[in-house]
């Protein structure tokens, strides 16, 4: 998805609305910010229907970012996320490293929740 979103908007109750669902298209990305452990992190938010899974937008290879340009990220024929510095490619089903030079680990799940049209953050 072309659109660059970094938000942290309050919803009612306090949660921190990350994007609009429809503002990723099914099996895109997107990305945003959010407070993690008291630091403001990127995440890369993916859509699969009506169900969002986010990571933090941090390969585990280098500690940088995944994205080619900010919100722009690389998607396989085989349909996994790829790491635009090294290649690292990791399986969008669970963020697992299947290939590259950190096969075998993992990006840093997120929690998030699709509620009123809305991505959250799942903060307990």
């Amino acid at each position: 998805m072309g659109e660059d979103v970094r938000t942290s908007l309050k919803h009612g109750g306090g949660a921190t609305v990350l994007v609009a669902l429809s503002q990723i298209a099914d099996g895109g990305f997107a990305e945003a910010e959010a407070d993690i452990d008291g630091d403001a992190e990127p995440l890369i938010l993916y859509r699969d229907g009506d169900t969002v899974r986010a990571w933090l937008n941090i390969c585990p290879h280098a500690g940088r970012r995944l994205d080619w340009a900010p919100g722009q990220f690389l998607k396989s024929r085989e349909g996994l996320l790829v790491c635009a510095v090294h290649g690292a490619s990791f399986d969008l089903a669970n963020g697992g490293c299947v290939a590259g030079p950190c096969r075998g680990e993992s990006l840093r799940a997120v929690a998030v929740v699709v509620r009123d049209g809305n991505v959250l953050l799942d903060a307990p």
